[in-house]
């Protein structure tokens, strides 16, 4: 078989990253963005990063394609949208109910997108006899800026990829290769004078735009934080109980936006709306099953028991005491300081019922101060 011109390569990878479900496809060189490793390191430096610690322990590698594989020539960028069925801030109005991130109410987006990424990668290698390697938000690689400079679209005030075509709502897959391929035409940036996503953020986690302090930022907090959810940020949180789409959801350019043609990404319809009186009734089975296919089994089931009890405690619902009363003695220290700040959020006459009695009994210095800290 005859090598195929470059143009003709890309034009048939194109079509076929189509017909795998990729709404967008973007070239750009591996050395595109010399200016990253020196953005990243001033982000650690300022400590945005949170507890983190493997965004420093592999920060040489992120900072450039070719220090995390050096063979790398040329890196294509697929998008795929994930635009949810609705408004994901109405669902903050009604604080009974569970805000989980429009990204984990269905399939895990890694398990979707690696698989596609592969067959398009081989077709690559079979039509060019160049190396490849696919990548899909698990490695070192910084995907957004890498996709900016190849013109999908551009990283917004609030950090993450805009499309012209799919707002905010874009998964972000890379196929490395050592092909040297044609480049395509970096996107300008297009937020204007517009505030909006640094304006919504409810706990002001942009020190300046185009700049995020993840110890701040509630998709942060409620995913990747491991211990409790700081005080200050805990009204804040509302019912999301998983991720927060307050600044992607705000996005003016979401109005060309439309609903993810990829099936597996469509809110389930029993994470679109849960109760927080179901969810926080779930035990380890009940949660697995609940999550099986979810990005939100992986921060299991305490961490996220922590983050639906301190909805409950914003809800406002008296009814749901009972069930935060149940967790108090929770085997799990993370669970039970949930429970009582919850239980203190509610009902405050009733925790100071119970409270000499549980700090009698809790050994647990952390959980004994949730009964006498300021909740004010």
């Amino acid at each position: 078989m005859l090598t195929p011109t470059p143009e003709n390569l890309i034009a048939e990878l194109r079509t076929r990253a189509k017909a795998l479900g990729f709404d967008s496809f973007g070239i750009t060189a591996a050395n595109a963005r010399p200016d990253l490793p020196e953005k990243l390191q001033t982000a650690l430096d300022a400590g945005w990063h949170g507890d983190t610690d493997w965004m420093v322990d592999t920060a040489m590698r992120r900072g450039s394609p070719t220090e995390l594989w050096p063979e790398a020539r040329s890196v294509i960028l697929l998008g795929m949208n994930y635009g949810p069925q609705s408004d994901p801030l109405a669902l903050l109005d009604e604080p009974t109910l569970g805000a989980i991130s429009v990204y984990a109410r269905n399939r895990d987006y890694h398990e979707i997108i690696k698989g596609k990424l592969k067959e398009l990668a081989g077709l690559l290698a079979r039509r060019s006899g160049a190396a490849v390697k696919v990548f899909v938000d698990t490695a070192p690689l910084m995907e957004k800026p890498l996709a900016e400079a190849a013109g999908i679209g551009w990283q917004g005030k609030h950090t993450v990829l805009v499309s012209r075509d799919f707002g905010s709502w874009l998964f972000l897959g890379a196929i490395l290769t050592s092909a040297a391929l044609p480049r395509d035409k970096p996107h300008a940036e297009n937020c204007g004078s517009c505030t909006k996503c640094l304006d919504i953020c409810p706990t002001n986690a942009f020190p300046a735009p185009f700049k995020l302090d993840s110890r701040r930022c509630l998709a942060y907090l409620s995913v990747e934080h491991k211990t409790q959810i700081p005080l200050e940020f805990r009204v804040s949180m509302g019912n999301r109980i998983y991720g927060c789409d307050d600044c992607l959801a705000v996005c003016p350019w979401n109005k060309f936006a439309s609903v993810s043609r990829e099936a597996r990404l469509r809110a389930r319809d029993d994470l679109e709306r849960p109760a927080l009186a179901y969810l926080v009734q779930l035990d380890d089975a009940g949660f697995r099953r609940l999550f099986a296919s979810s990005p939100v089994k992986r921060i299991g089931l305490g961490r996220f028991l922590r983050n639906v009890l301190i909805g409950i405690g914003n809800s406002g619902d008296l009814d749901l005491v009972p069930l935060v009363e149940a967790h108090l003695a929770d085997d799990d220290a993370l669970v039970r300081a949930a429970a009582i700040w919850a239980l203190r959020r509610l009902d405050s006459a009733r925790a100071e019922v119970l409270a000499l009695t549980h700090l009698l009994g809790e050994d647990n210095v952390d959980v004994a101060s949730e009964w006498t800290v300021d909740l004010a």
